[in-house]
């Protein structure tokens, strides 16, 4: 009788059926495109490998993407969380607007998002022009990347943080407050810490989207060799030069960095749930 009420309950079809369904999605759509790109990578031999990685072009590339990457997650990990706690725990006029506009950059082709941040952040535009004259500029130097970067992956840190926030109990923090904890140990122990998780696939997203940005970057980096070429734009520059081996070595490397991080992410997020429910 519980085995028939278990299948009467399935919606969708059996276990094989899905599995089989699901296997052959991810090989047709993931796998398969990356086989391309480890059968190009085996090409190279390991001194081959340790060549293009090794050159200075390269390594300069590496650097400009990692530490524009690495500040734009930095600012997405504090103002998502703003965001995420204001859209939450607020009601307030055009909020759903406000909403709305944090998925804009999910929406919106990067390529445009680079034109228009170029309009915006360029001497002749009207917040270039602003900056311009206090000495400040930003479109075509380091400063350019690190906003595209930021603009393109802020919806990964607020959409991470946001449903954890609706699940915080109010009460807790109330009783906090009674039992006359400061402001600073509510926020980081009551509010931050069971958060933390969140927070942490938040940012981690953001820093693995941001490494593989093309289109929003390549307009307002200036893409000068060794100082704001990014790693995704040496890819195409290899590519344009019948390079492949060359550059698949650069997006086997991106690649591999994401998915460490990606691996590193989740079983750091595990522990701290465990951690977090044994403490609780």
């Amino acid at each position: 009788m519980a085995t028939l009420a278990r299948r009467e309950a399935r919606i969708l079809p059996g276990f094989s059926l899905s599995m089989g369904i699901t296997l052959l999605f991810l090989c047709l759509i993931v796998l398969l495109p990356l086989t391309g790109l480890f059968w190009q990578l085996a090409q190279l031999g390991p001194g081959d490998y340790l060549r293009v990685m090794g050159s200075e072009r390269v390594l300069a590339a590496l650097r400009v993407t990692i530490t524009a990457a690495a500040a734009a997650t930095a600012l997405n990990g504090v103002f998502g969380f703003i965001i995420a706690w204001v859209l939450t725990r607020y009601r307030f006029p055009g909020r759903g607007i406000a909403d709305a506009l944090v998925d804009l950059p999910f929406a919106l082709p990067t390529a445009v998002a680079g034109i228009a941040l170029v309009a915006l952040y360029d001497k002749s535009g009207w917040l270039g022009r602003i900056l311009d004259s206090m000495g400040l500029q930003v479109a075509y130097t380091w400063w350019g990347i690190v906003i595209a970067m930021t603009f393109t992956s802020i919806p990964f840190a607020v959409r991470a943080i946001q449903p954890a926030i609706e699940e915080l109990d109010p009460a807790e923090e109330a009783a906090a407050l009674t039992l006359g904890a400061s402001r600073p140990q509510l926020f980081l122990r009551v509010l931050l810490r069971p958060l933390l998780p969140s927070v942490l696939t938040g940012v981690g997203l953001s820093f693995v989207r941001s490494l593989g940005e093309f289109g929003a970057v390549i307009f307002i980096a200036g893409n000068m060799p060794y100082e704001t070429e990014i790693a995704s734009l040496l890819i195409l520059i290899r590519l344009d030069e019948f390079d492949y081996p060359a550059a698949a070595a650069i997006a086997g490397s991106l690649l591999g960095l994401s998915l460490v991080l990606l691996v590193a992410i989740n079983m750091l997020q595990h522990r701290l749930q465990a951690y977090l429910h044994r403490e609780g």
